[in-house]
């Protein structure tokens, strides 16, 4: 493979590895929300414990992803 052709392979990697760290910075933003909201109203039905396992298991997954970045 030409250097060009790793370059942009490796390129589409890194964007691919950021879009995915977007995302996931959003969806702790959207899960924030919702704790917030619940705890205002009062409301827990397990759902608060459910929000703070999704966002520990997206952070998880965030510092994976910004690892591969470093490598």
């Amino acid at each position: 493979m030409s250097e060009e052709k790793k370059l942009i392979e490796a390129q589409k990697q890194v964007i691919g590895i950021l879009f995915e760290v977007v995302k996931r910075y959003q969806a702790n933003s959207d899960l924030d929300d919702e704790y917030l909201r619940l705890l205002a109203k009062g409301q827990d039905g397990g759902r608060l414990d459910e929000i703070i396992r999704e966002r520990k298991e997206n952070a998880g997954i965030i510092g994976r992803l910004l690892e591969q970045l470093e490598t």
